[in-house]
């Protein structure tokens, strides 16, 4: 029998969309549990680390976006073929999770008159950098990631894309064709459109 899968996160694709796309990708049939903000508080003490997105496989319950998904790349061949390979992706994945932890404190930032300070420097320097040296890194692959084919960096941008872009408070793409071309690519998978044809509808 094969084993069950779940995956648990709050009702936006953010940081389980990737472990979403990869499963898709695998032809994986997968339970989508989404936990509301309301309904948190009562799964929290029973998550580890008290965090989620989580994938459980049968009884297991295990954690760490990452994790999860480098270990789904390499059940499906997305991982490389060999530590180089597997560097190469990693340094990728890890550059635009970088990117994510630049921009996102500024986002949650509840003080306006400090959000709009911490906006305007971003905008400035860290924005720019980042997106530049992503969409080189993409044009120096062919309109991937790493390694010049699909590996599950290509899935991470595409699964964070729009979350992205709200904390960046711009489109991303609109300067970056490269980068688009990954996340183009990747929603053109006959597996991928189907995914997004039955879930449920989010920007971010």
């Amino acid at each position: 029998m094969a084993p069950k899968y779940t995956v648990s996160y709050f009702p936006i694709k953010a940081l389980a969309e990737p472990i979403r796309l990869l499963l898709s990708y695998g032809k994986i049939e997968f339970e989508d549990n989404r936990i509301s903000s309301e309904e948190w508080p009562k799964y929290k003490d029973s998550m580890p680390m008290g965090q989620m997105p989580t994938l459980q496989i049968d009884d297991k319950v295990y954690y760490q976006s990452n994790a999860i998904c480098r270990y789904l790349a390499k059940q499906m061949g997305l991982a490389g073929a060999n530590d180089l390979e597997a560097m190469e992706i990693d340094i990728a994945v890890d550059s635009i999770h970088d990117f994510r932890l630049k921009v996102g404190p500024a986002h949650y930032e509840t003080d306006e008159t400090l959000k709009a300070k911490k906006y305007e420097e971003l905008t400035a320097e860290t924005i720019p950098f980042f997106l530049k040296k992503l969409e080189a890194r993409a044009a120096a692959n062919n309109g991937y990631m790493a390694l010049g084919k699909l590996t599950w960096a290509d899935f991470i941008l595409t699964g964070i894309a729009g979350y992205l872009k709200l904390i960046c408070h711009q489109d991303i793409f609109a300067e970056n064709p490269n980068l688009k071309s990954v996340v183009d690519k990747v929603l053109a998978l006959p597996a991928i459109e189907a995914w997004y044809a039955k879930s449920p509808k989010c920007d971010f």
